[in-house]
Formats: C-alpha cells, sequence, structure tokens
C-alpha cells in the first residue's frame, strides 16, 4: 500500500478538519457560510479546473471534425502546417489536431491517463503560442503590439494555460501512480 502525502497550504482558509481557524471568533452566521463555500472550492478546485479545461478541449476538437465547423481551423492548420515544414496536407493537420484535442480533452475530463493529458496539452498550447510568431500578418494589427482577433483568440489560452498548471501542480504533488 502506498503512503499518501499530506499537502499542507499555509494559506489555506481550511483548518484541519474538527478546529476553527485562529482568531476568527464565529464570524457569524454568513462568515461561516462563505468560508465552508471557499474551503469546498479551494479542494475541489483543480478537479473543477481538470474538468473545465478538458470540456473547452473536447469541445474544440470534436468541433474540428467536421469542416468549417470550428472558426479557428484556418489558422490552426495554417499554423501547424508551417510547423511540420508543409510535410503533411492540411487535411491531414486537421484530423490530427482534431484527434489530439479530443483525446487531450477527454484525458482531462475523465483523469484517465491525465499526466499524458497535461503533457499534451502544453505541447499542444506550445504549438498555439507559435502561431502569434509563424503567421505574424494575421496575429497583429501592422507594427504595433496589437493582436488582430485571431491574435486574441490564441492569447486568451493563458488562462487555459494557468489553469493547467494548478492542475498539473495537484497532480504531481500526489505520490507517484502504482
Amino acid at each position: 500500500m502506498g503512503t499518501a502525502v499530506k499537502r499542507v497550504d499555509e494559506r489555506s482558509l481550511c483548518p484541519p478538519r474538527g478546529l476553527a481557524p485562529e482568531g476568527t471568533g464565529d464570524g457569524g452566521r454568513a462568515t461561516r457560510t462563505a468560508r465552508s463555500l471557499a474551503c469546498r472550492v479551494q479542494r475541489r478546485g483543480p478537479g473543477l479546473l481538470r474538468v473545465c479545461v478538458g470540456t473547452v478541449f473536447l469541445w474544440f476538437g470534436v468541433l474540428k471534425f467536421f469542416p468549417a465547423a470550428s472558426p479557428a481551423e484556418g489558422v490552426a492548420v495554417r499554423a501547424a502546417t508551417k510547423l511540420t515544414f508543409g510535410l503533411l496536407p492540411p487535411d491531414v493537420v486537421l484530423r490530427v489536431l482534431a484527434a489530439s484535442e479530443t483525446a487531450i480533452g477527454l484525458g482531462l475530463v475523465t483523469g484517465v491517463l491525465l499526466r499524458a493529458a497535461l503533457v499534451g496539452f502544453f505541447a499542444h498550447m506550445a504549438g498555439v503560442f507559435s502561431a502569434l510568431l509563424l503567421l505574424p500578418g494575421e496575429m497583429w494589427q501592422g507594427d504595433a503590439p496589437v493582436p488582430s482577433l485571431e491574435g486574441q483568440y490564441i492569447i486568451k489560452n493563458v488562462v487555459l494555460v494557468a489553469a493547467c498548471l494548478v492542475v498539473a501542480a495537484d497532480e504531481w504533488s500526489r505520490t507517484a501512480p502504482p
């Protein structure tokens, strides 16, 4: 039997079960309710982030299986084609992107092969962000550091990266899988 690693977060709002936070008094019913809700979110936050990011990835991946259903399809194919030096035809690139996004999404949503899904996610995000450099005419408005609509679509992925950093930190802080 493996031993579980007990993580302690000094900034945690949640004291060990059965103990009241120091110096808080009872704080009234509203404060206790808010603190209880905050503790639940804090404990379940990485799982919630994992499922939310996974749902987005799954959804966008499945859309790419249907021609012209994804508004990001064109930019994604052009960037990935440049990354593969044009060795793969655009229709193959699109199917590979669709399959990889769908697999990453399924891994995040279900937690099955989570570490592999996280590695795939971060590799995929490196490719996504490379479009900012590979397709500058489409990603930026002139010479100013002002992103086009397509550039904004890519830049907003920093939120997904931040969410998966929390998920990855939570996952890798656990003991190794059996």
